[in-house]
């Protein structure tokens, strides 16, 4: 996607044992090649591969932490 000027970046949001939160809308290119896609205003995307949605978050990472005892 090239850029222009009057395009406004994407707001990408880290968290701790958690997903990635991005404005959308959003393209995401899996390792296969395949493109999925929302237009979504934020998605979460899964960075545990627990999701049975991946790449989408459907809080898997929840239960497993959980389970673990982690806090």
């Amino acid at each position: 996607m090239p850029n222009s000027p009057s395009d406004t970046p994407r707001r990408v949001t880290v968290r701790r044992k958690g997903p990635l939160l991005v404005e959308g809308p959003v393209e995401v290119e899996l390792e296969d090649g395949t493109v999925v896609s929302s237009d979504r205003f934020r998605v979460a995307l899964c960075t545990c591969r627990r999701s049975r949605r991946y790449p989408w978050c459907d809080t898997s990472h929840r239960d497993r932490a959980r389970e673990s005892g982690e806090s």
